[in-house]
């Protein structure tokens, strides 16, 4: 029988998350995708914390136009906040999603604004 959707995703994030892992010095980009926003946080695995976090929900993202805009506004966000806690490269987790669109936006938005992945 063919896997969900869901089931689909979670198979590739687990195989992306044996490989991927986060540390002090170089976090973890964790990408997350709902149907109406998105979500990016930094994760330090070691100490299983999270550095710092933007989603399209908080109140300095602006919530007008399209949703690929709103991605890339979250991008920049990130990369602002990685950048102000000294941190310049990141490892990139894109949680099983494809790597395309709303996904593709926000990591394009990040590198634009500085992060190294």
């Amino acid at each position: 029988m063919a896997l969900s959707k869901l089931e689909r995703r979670v198979r590739i994030k687990h195989r992306i998350r044996k490989v991927i892992f986060g540390t002090a010095t170089k976090p973890r980009l964790s990408v997350f995708r709902s149907n109406k926003e998105i979500y990016a946080q930094l994760v330090d695995d070691n100490a299983g914390v999270t550095i710092a976090s933007v989603s399209s929900r908080d109140k300095e993202i602006e919530s007008t136009g399209t949703k690929v805009d709103i991605a890339k506004a979250v991008g920049k966000g990130i990369a602002v906040k990685a950048l102000d806690a000294g941190l310049e490269s990141v490892s990139f987790d894109r949680n099983g999603f494809l790597y395309h669109g709303r996904v593709k936006a926000l990591a394009d938005a990040a590198r634009e604004a500085g992060l190294k992945f």
